[in-house]
């Protein structure tokens, strides 16, 4: 979710294919059978990982005991950058880590699909259709990544708010903003430095402003930018800075990690926050006892919408199709994927794993409340647009912020953007 960085070709090239230790594919054995896998991703060099790759690495060498397994970390604000030069050369990592939705979508033609492979994982594991384009499957999700909006009961106590009742209309819920302002608590706490926090925002509340059809339809692709409803969306962004209702300087904070210290250190009373393994419940309960975390649903906009959880698959493995030897690759993405490799990471990180069958009852009042509205929960709103129509639209809000563009101006852009595919 991070800005990426811009590289001058030569040198991308340069760390893709030379200092990234996957230059080459995979090393054949006289056997036919990989000696060497590489993976690339952002996350298997964090401690709260460790333990998942460790069990991941298990699995996979009691299927493949001679083949070595190279995990190459790269930073994620360079990670993108440096796949779609390795992409171009035609030549990298064996297995690429992926956001779900357009990260991945747009990469599809570099990737082997994964249908024949996964088929006894589906019933398992959740979160698929972010990892699939036209029918097909190219990435196995690891985690769910989703939106709640997290709030701060010990503040909700100290406005005189019923912590156990949170507002369930906007109107309930900007009075609300004004009584926590009253007690010294910012609403939000947002960071939108990167522009990411729009997406957050238009997934988060979309439930509450659309109505199901215009969801439903939104998500299938048949996205009506003229909609009232669409446009309302945008304009709540605009009225809430205006507002004051989030902290100051919002567009010069950065989401990773300053906007979630916000809300930890109890300037800010809630946040639409993530479900995987960062800023998300786990995290806040460092310094929120877990009885003070609540997760409420988006408040109603429009009557008669039915406010659900934001959720998709939101991390996940997926097999490059320059790799030599598909099968094994595959099989080491189910190494990731398997139970105890995400037992394993869900207990470390906290991250809401992919697997359906993972037992979460101790995680505390918020996890059970998330893992309570996966049943109902729809896929978020902005994971079905564009990378490039995403980070149009972080720009764009950025100047709404900051009063440099309109409404309505930003809506025709993103329905152009959108548009044009």
């Amino acid at each position: 979710m991070k800005t990426r960085v811009v590289w001058s070709a030569v040198l991308v090239a340069g760390l893709a294919l030379t200092g990234c230790g996957a230059a080459t594919g995979p090393k054949s054995s006289p056997g036919g059978e990989a000696g060497k896998l590489v993976v690339w991703d952002w996350k298997s060099g964090e401690a709260s990982a460790a333990s998942y790759v460790e069990k991941a690495k298990a699995d996979f060498a009691r299927k493949h005991p001679g083949v070595e397994v190279e995990f190459v970390a790269q930073p994620f604000d360079q990670y993108y950058t440096l796949l779609g030069a390795a992409i171009q050369a035609g030549r990298g990592p064996d297995v690429i880590l992926f956001n779900g939705g357009g990260q991945l979508r747009d990469r599809v033609d570099a990737l082997t699909p994964l249908d024949g492979y996964v088929a006894d994982d589906k019933q398992r594991l959740a979160g698929w259709e972010a990892f699939s384009k036209d029918g097909k499957v190219y990435a196995a999700p690891v985690t769910l990544q989703g939106h709640p909006i997290y709030y701060n009961k010990a503040l909700y106590e100290k406005a005189a708010l019923d912590p156990a009742r949170p507002a369930t209309t906007w109107s309930q819920f900007v009075a609300d903003c004004a009584a926590l302002a009253k007690a010294g608590a910012t609403c939000f706490a947002l960071g939108n430095k990167e522009g990411a926090g729009i997406q957050f925002w238009l997934s988060a509340l979309g439930s509450g402003v659309l109505t199901a059809q215009e969801y439903d339809a939104w998500i299938a692709g048949r996205r009506d930018w003229k909609s009232p409803n669409v446009r309302r969306i945008f304009q709540l962004w605009k009225e809430a800075g205006d507002a004051g209702l989030n902290n100051q300087g919002a567009n010069s904070t950065a989401m990773f990690n300053d906007s979630f210290a916000l809300f930890q250190s109890g300037k800010a009373a809630h946040i639409i926050g993530l479900m995987s393994d960062v800023g998300h419940w786990k995290d806040f309960s460092e310094f929120l006892t877990a009885d003070k975390l609540g997760v409420l649903d988006a408040p109603v906009v429009t009557p008669g919408s039915t406010p659900s959880l934001p959720y998709d698959g939101g991390i996940g493995y997926g097999v490059a199709k320059w790799t030599k030897v598909p099968k094994v690759a595959a099989d080491l993405v189910r190494s990731l994927t398997s139970t105890e490799a995400l037992q394993a990471f869900y207990q470390a990180a906290g991250a809401i794993a992919a697997d359906t069958t993972i037992d979460v009852s101790q995680g505390g009042p918020a996890v059970a409340t998330i893992v309570s509205r996966l049943r109902t929960g729809k896929p978020a709103l902005h994971v079905a647009l564009s990378s490039k129509t995403l980070e149009l639209m972080g720009r764009l809000s950025q100047q709404l912020l900051s009063g440099s563009v309109t409404v309505d101006e930003v809506v025709k852009q993103l329905a152009a953007s959108d548009q044009a595919g």
